[in-house]
């Protein structure tokens, strides 16, 4: 009866990996329900399809140039949610020019 059988030493600690600026739903959401009403006001301004989809291509192009600016000011959580609303919101718009073209088989944006 001797000694207990010695254990190994133990381990270091297992690295823990965490976003070091986590993003919150908070400034997700301002960011996409800002953007939503860029796009509503942008879009109001089209008086047809064509001039529809081309407003709502330069709000989707402001609103991506305000992400990168956000991305690199540090509001990381509205950046991503003007990314994906801006993302969604031209794609809404191609889907009505794709609609179109199909049915016409007439380039609306010309």
């Amino acid at each position: 009866m001797g000694r207990p059988p010695a254990f190994p030493p133990s381990l270091p600690p297992r690295p823990v990996y965490r976003e070091p600026h986590a993003i919150s739903a908070g400034p997700l959401l301002a960011g996409i329900g800002a953007t939503a009403l860029w796009f509503a006001l942008f879009g109001a301004l089209g008086r047809d399809l064509m001039s529809y989809a081309w407003w709502t291509f330069a709000a989707a192009v402001s609103a991506w140039l305000t992400a990168a600016l956000l991305t690199f000011i540090g509001n990381r959580g509205v950046a991503v949610g003007v990314a994906v609303s801006s993302a969604l919101g031209l794609s809404i718009a191609a889907g009505f020019v794709a609609a179109r073209w199909i049915t016409t088989n007439d380039w609306p944006l010309w």
